[in-house]
């Protein structure tokens, strides 16, 4: 277990400096993709959404990141799912934990092909990309099979739910029967409308979560599965 933080590493720093300073562009970004299909998204399935979408970063902000990273520090989970990569800022995050506990891997998924791209490029120039497996496609395909592929045994420690906000509950409930005694599941992002059915699900003691909502940018809510 390393006593200094991969975070101040000049490769992960520089990564994420850069990949904030772009995603300030996404306002601008989303407009270009408006552009491309004025009728909006609204009739669009998971997939034309993440392609259309493929410039826009998505971000968790400095101060989610970090605490992402001294909760995975703080939990040493060994294996981490992460519902929504994008660009990947969190996924450097708590990539960097797991490297400095010395012990985990990250589960990440994405749709968006110029994304994964993207991102594998940063996972190589940071060196976490031996702690990182990327999966492609729908999330929902995709977590299930990697995990049995684990075998019967295979646990989740720690969820970050980040992708599209209305799959935040289908996907937690493929991941149920996998969830450790104790494992947390982190919601980004829960002032977003579509994310109350999720909220009303783990909020309800009858679904076996005590939770507490954490006040950073858009709101995180941290569960802990009983």
């Amino acid at each position: 277990m390393s006593s200094s933080s991969t975070l101040r590493d000049p490769r992960v720093a520089q990564a994420l400096d850069r990949m904030f300073t772009r995603a300030q562009q996404d306002d601008a970004a989303y407009q270009r993709a408006l552009g491309r299909q004025p009728e909006g998204f609204d009739d669009t399935d998971s997939q034309q959404r993440a392609d259309a979408w493929s410039e826009i970063y998505m971000p968790i902000s400095a101060d989610a990141g970090r605490l992402l990273y001294t909760l995975i520090r703080a939990v040493r989970p060994k294996t981490v799912v992460e519902f929504g990569m994008s660009y990947g800022i969190s996924t450097l995050h708590l990539a960097a934990a797991v490297r400095d506990n010395g012990v985990g891997r990250v589960l990440t998924t994405e749709m968006s092909a110029a994304k994964i791209e993207a991102a594998r490029r940063t996972f190589e120039e940071t060196g976490l990309r031996d702690v990182i497996t990327v999966l492609e496609g729908d999330a929902l395909q995709t977590l299930p099979e990697a995990l049995a592929a684990d075998g019967a045994g295979s646990q989740v420690d720690v969820v970050l739910l980040d992708g599209w906000k209305d799959l935040y509950t289908p996907v937690l409930r493929a991941l149920e029967p996998r969830l450790a005694p104790g494992a947390l599941v982190i919601a980004d992002d829960i002032t977003f409308e579509s994310v109350k059915p999720y909220l009303d699900y783990v909020r309800d003691p009858a679904n076996g979560y005590e939770g507490v909502t954490f006040p950073v940018e858009d709101g995180m809510e941290i569960s802990c599965r009983l």
